[in-house]
């Protein structure tokens, strides 16, 4: 089942990109269809899991590929990887039925989209340390010519950026990931093993070098500050469904990989190293919200959202990997409310970088500036932006509010210094987004904007998709939270 739900997208870019007789609307009824398959994997996957069972994975899947290095075929989830891969999948069914100016090649448009599905999904269901790094640098090659081939601006530019700092900063990780199998003993590139093993344990200068080469590559997937400088201009010159992947999908292998591998397999050396992570984190929190807040460009004002945004998922599993005896449950809240993050970032931003397609599309111009007044000749984009930016702010009864009260709760009990700063970034965030919808859709309609179109009915639905779970979060987490919080209990005994 979780084997299938990586190598049906794969296959299906094949069978797209081989279909030269077949017309644009076909191909992407065809890339929808396919993309469609994961989830409803990932969902009956999800109506198999086990909330009760102490097994660290579920529904694992085996085969050998290099038995002389230990390396192995093996997916499975725990209540983490599996939110995180259903938030995926629900991000690309919307990515690839939003429509999109495809520049006469639909056929490739939509094999690179499946094939980004299909390797994002295999690092989220991977339990093979190898396997894992393996899908992290493969989902850069379809990011890169996503932005290259159909962007826009400086877009070659910008793809080439997004390569090289995100394949120097993988080839940093696997100095880690190499580190982590030398130690081991019997040597296993195997999660499961790893995690139990725990290596390097008593070790601190080793486990913190090993941790530092993790943890760079890891941030500059993220992104942390100052390891984000390639990506505003990624987001900026991408396609909008481009651009609600990368935020919505590739982002989280940052995050997710931190929680999956040095939280996990290197204990002691990160709560060592956690209040420094943790400082870190707050430091990407308020500076990604005050330099959103100097932006005019809608892009990338929503680009530096995503570095605050995710500066919060950090500081979550900072706290929760910080072994403060006596603060269990604080811990483990904080830990659900980062994954909580993961999932509630990726449908929202996905949503806002739809959004930003859409004005493009339709004016070829991200600048605040140029509009005002769409609320008029655009209800339901005002609408669904609208949506969209208070549930980023954290605006309660959304999924923002849910992933963040979650993470400050659990801050406050362990570094609560650190809650109080990053709640300025709450704050800027709140402004920037406010002032932003203003900008667009309040005031004087100007002349060059009349007759502005809504939003089409594929748009709508895509979006109205991605903003129904979005409240659904915010109004009844439960569904949600007993999911995750079924693997911070095992990942944080006693919470």
């Amino acid at each position: 089942m979780l084997t299938a739900a990586v190598v049906v997208p794969v296959a299906g870019a094949a069978v797209v990109l081989a279909a030269r007789r077949w017309a644009e609307p076909v191909v992407r009824a065809v890339a929808v269809a396919v993309a469609a398959v994961p989830l409803a994997l990932l969902l009956a996957a999800w109506a198999r899991f086990d909330t009760s069972s102490r097994a660290p994975f579920q529904l694992v899947e085996e085969a050998d590929w290099i038995p002389s290095l230990g390396v192995s075929w093996r997916v499975g989830v725990d209540g983490i990887a599996l939110a995180v891969a259903l938030a995926s999948a629900v991000v690309f069914v919307a990515a690839i039925a939003y429509p999109a100016d495809t520049g006469g090649r639909p056929r490739q448009y939509y094999a690179w989209f499946l094939f980004l599905e299909g390797v994002s999904l295999g690092l989220f269901l991977s339990l093979d340390l190898l396997v894992f790094y393996v899908f992290f640098d493969l989902s850069l090659v379809g990011m890169y010519f996503l932005i290259a081939r159909w962007g826009h601006g400086d877009r070659r530019r910008a793809a080439l950026k997004f390569f090289l700092y995100t394949l120097a900063g993988s080839l940093v990780m696997l100095l880690g990931i190499l580190g982590l199998y030398v130690a081991s003993d019997p040597r296993s590139f195997d999660m499961a093993a790893l995690i139990a093993g725990q290596p390097l344990a008593g070790e601190p200068v080793r486990a913190g070098l090993v941790l530092l080469a993790l943890m760079v590559g890891l941030g500059v997937k993220t992104p942390m500050v100052p390891l984000h400088t390639w990506l505003p201009p990624a987001h900026v010159n991408a396609p909008g469904p481009a651009s609600a992947v990368l935020a919505g999908v590739l982002l989280k292998m940052g995050t997710f990989g931190m929680i999956r591998i040095p939280a996990s397999m290197l204990r002691e050396a990160f709560a060592d190293w956690a209040p420094v992570i943790a400082a870190a984190a707050v430091v990407s929190i308020v500076y990604g919200a005050l330099v959103a807040l100097g932006q005019t460009n809608l892009k990338a004002r929503i680009a530096y959202t995503s570095i605050n945004h995710m500066g919060y998922t950090v500081l979550g599993i900072a706290v929760a990997g910080a072994l403060v005896t006596g603060e269990e449950q604080g811990r483990r809240l904080a830990l659900t409310g980062a994954t909580v993050e993961m999932v509630a970032h990726g449908l929202i931003t996905g949503a806002l970088f739809l959004v930003a397609g859409s004005f493009w599309q339709r004016a070829q111009d991200y600048e605040l500036g140029s509009y005002g007044g769409l609320a008029g000749p655009a209800p339901r984009l005002a609408t669904a932006t609208t949506v969209a930016a208070f549930a980023s702010l954290g605006l309660p009864g959304l999924a923002g509010f849910v992933a963040e009260v979650q993470i400050f709760l659990g801050t406050f009990a362990v570094y609560p210094l650190l809650a109080g700063l990053a709640l300025l970034g709450v704050l800027v965030t709140a402004a920037l987004f406010l002032q932003m919808l203003q900008q667009l859709f309040a005031g004087e309609l100007p002349a060059p904007r009349r007759g502005f179109p809504d939003l089409r009915p594929a748009e709508t639905a895509a979006l109205g998709a991605l903003l129904a779970l979005v409240l659904a979060i915010g109004v009844y987490p439960r569904w949600l939270l007993d999911l995750v919080d079924a693997t911070s209990a095992l990942l944080i005994p006693g919470g």
